[in-house]
């Protein structure tokens, strides 16, 4: 009996350990994602958090930009984070200006763009670089992301229809907003930005992808940022969300999945 008790005891002290083992090994991971990603990040955290004592906390906003909730904005005035996910160009410039850690950067996913209308509207035809032109010109709004979608469309793809003209009459940037959700408000007839970014928002109808001729494809990437306050769970955390296990979420969020090698 007294062999048994001695077992028990010895037992729950080596729980006990464990658990505390555990819990010092524990992090909390500060992340900040763009929209592109942020449907799938919400999706993915909790399928992580199983596998992983540490707890990811997220939070939201554009690649670019002076919004007030823009990444760039956001680490101007200080506030701190462990990993940044956001447009590939993007993260470039953060690279370059040493916010985040060199040989830090892991591409996770393509993006491609999209359009929408409001639920229950005609559906433009888009599905050829003249019916997307022809869509353009006639719709009385447009709205698109002040991010690196809109920026795109501004200043490349209007100019290599020949219709910026028009466009600066009717197309308006969205700032610190989904512009699906601008779209389902009746606020704009036709609304463009990556598909993942689109597909959440309720009160629309997704017509389709841009025609190749038209689609400009976005890598979106992770890196670690300078003040990272755990190193290792950060590296964790990006090596799950790159692995074939994350996949299938992405697929689901309407991104495709990029497989890299890790560079640590």
């Amino acid at each position: 009996m007294k062999i048994q008790n001695l077992f028990q005891q010895a037992a729950l002290v080596f729980l006990v350990s464990l658990l505390l083992t555990s819990a010092a090994f524990a992090a909390d991971i500060h992340v900040i994602t763009s929209g592109a990603f942020a449907e799938a990040l919400k999706t993915l955290v909790p399928e992580y958090e199983k596998q992983s004592p540490n707890k990811v906390l997220i939070s939201y906003g554009s690649s670019m930009g002076a919004a007030h909730d823009s990444i760039p904005t956001r680490l101007g005035r200080g506030e701190k984070f462990d990993v940044l996910i956001l447009a590939g160009p993007a993260l470039d410039d953060f690279i370059k200006s040493g916010e985040i850690q060199p040989g830090t950067r892991v591409d996770l996913v393509a993006s491609v763009m999209g359009a929408v209308v409001r639920a229950g509207a005609p559906r433009p035809d888009i599905s050829t670089m003249a019916a997307l032109k022809q869509a353009l010109l006639n719709a009385r709004s447009v709205a698109h992301s002040a991010s690196a979608s809109g920026v795109y469309l501004s200043t490349e793809l209007f100019p290599k229809m020949g219709i910026s003209e028009s466009m600066d009459k009717t197309a308006k940037k969205i700032h610190s907003e989904r512009v699906a959700s601008v779209v389902a408000r009746g606020e704009a007839e036709l609304g463009f930005q990556q598909v993942s970014e689109l597909l959440p928002i309720p009160g629309v109808d997704f017509i389709g992808e841009l025609p190749p001729e038209a689609q400009k494809t976005v890598l979106f990437s992770a890196g670690i940022t300078k003040n990272v306050s755990n190193l290792g769970a950060s590296r964790d955390l990006i090596a799950f969300l790159a692995s074939p296990k994350a996949a299938p979420t992405i697929q689901k969020a309407g991104l495709k999945p990029v497989l890299p090698t890790l560079p640590w």
